[in-house]
């Protein structure tokens, strides 16, 4: 099957400037070279920390944001830098919901005015009428056709994001990119909202991209997880490998985190892994693997080279040098040359060399106290 979307190489970054003129001084290197595939039809999310590169990565794909380097491809036609013209065409195919339920909706708008725009904008004339397409719309994320002349301050979080899927399946999407669409939301709510999106995928045949933060909507939604650090993927890989076989140490770290509702198992709390320190700063990521500072598994290799995306199980890709639950799996060549490295690296820095130092300051004392009592003694 040819994938709805393939991303090669994406990067984002935001320059920094300063001074009168605002030269660039650096840049915030927010999205740094992503990999991957959507298959239509299918639930691939994005899980990290905040500040990783998730929410500007779901902005790239749409479009919102111009890409710095790498290529976009949907439906094998390449988007990478399409203009406003270029791109209008395909607003109808990929649409966005967005994080804020209540900073998305305009509120001086009635909800068939907000729901009713993307008619409007694309030049679209539903059969039936405008007003009769919206109402069907509400009714099928759960709303009263009735809400159609109120407006957004007049809804709970819940219903402001229905009525946000409302607005994004308005023109019959092929690709949607949820942006933590239930973060914001109460928890009895944010079932509602998973549940709605799913029973729409079914029946309309959807493509979603689902990021979020909470690890067990991810695992709940999603056919395959990609798992992000600091601008980069780090594992992509099916639901019940990732779950139950984590490859790279954060991901392993990050499934430690997931509550177990299990009351009979009182050492859960005992195997959860706490990272130290900070994750690094964007603007100058660490050299090598940008895990390395807080993995527990680091060593030289993981400071100087940066591990490359690798195929290690079937479906299951890992950036890692020294991979978690690698018993029994097949190493490819490229990782075959990585492991040479590391065995021919700690060679030349051999501390033996610098143990005979005591017995060579001896000498040196001892000649000293020579040159001292041969100057004392009588002239001949």
């Amino acid at each position: 099957m040819e994938p709805l979307l393939k991303v090669t190489g994406l990067q984002k970054h935001f320059p920094i400037r300063k001074g009168l003129l605002q030269r660039q001084t650096g840049a915030v290197k927010a999205v740094d070279g992503l990999d991957f595939e959507v298959y239509p039809g299918e639930t691939l999310g994005v899980v990290g920390e905040s500040g990783c590169g998730k929410s500007t990565m779901g902005r790239l794909i749409t479009r919102l944001l111009e890409p710095t380097g790498g290529k976009i491809e949907f439906q094998g036609t390449d988007i990478s830098h399409l203009g406003v013209a270029g791109m209008r065409p395909l607003r109808r195919d990929v649409q966005m919901i967005f994080q804020d339920p209540y900073g998305s909706l305009n509120p001086r708008h009635t909800v068939g005015s907000i729901v009713s725009a993307p008619f409007k904008l694309q030049g679209v004339e539903p059969e039936g009428g405008v007003k009769k397409e919206v109402q069907r719309l509400l009714g099928l994320v759960g709303l009263n056709p009735e809400h159609y002349n109120r407006y957004p301050h007049e809804f709970s979080g819940g219903q402001r994001q229905r009525i946000g899927i409302a607005r994004a399946l308005a023109l019959k999407p092929k690709l949607v990119v949820a942006d933590e669409p239930v973060s914001a939301l109460d928890v009895s709510i944010q079932a509602q909202v998973v549940n709605l999106l799913d029973d729409l995928q079914d029946e309309l045949g959807l493509t979603y991209v689902f990021i979020a933060h909470d690890l067990s909507v991810v695992r709940h939604v999603s056919d395959r997880i990609a798992v992000m650090y600091l601008g980069k993927i780090v594992e992509l890989a099916d639901r019940k490998s990732l779950y139950e076989s984590p490859m790279h140490p954060y991901t392993k770290a990050l499934m430690s985190a997931v509550p177990v509702p299990d009351p009979r198992r009182r050492g859960a709390k005992s195997e959860r892994i706490l990272l130290q320190g900070d994750v690094p700063s964007p603007i100058a990521p660490p050299p090598g693997c940008r895990f390395h500072t807080r993995c527990w598994k680091a060593t030289d290799l993981c400071r100087t080279q940066e591990p490359p995306l690798l195929e290690l199980r079937p479906g299951q890709r890992v950036a890692c040098h020294h991979p978690e639950n690698a018993e029994g799996v097949t190493v490819p060549e490229a990782r075959q040359s990585v492991d040479v490295t590391i065995t021919k690296k700690p060679e030349p820095a051999e501390p033996e060399a610098t143990e005979p130092e005591p017995e060579a300051e001896a000498t040196a004392d001892a000649k000293a106290e020579a040159e001292v009592k041969k100057d004392d003694a009588p002239g001949e």
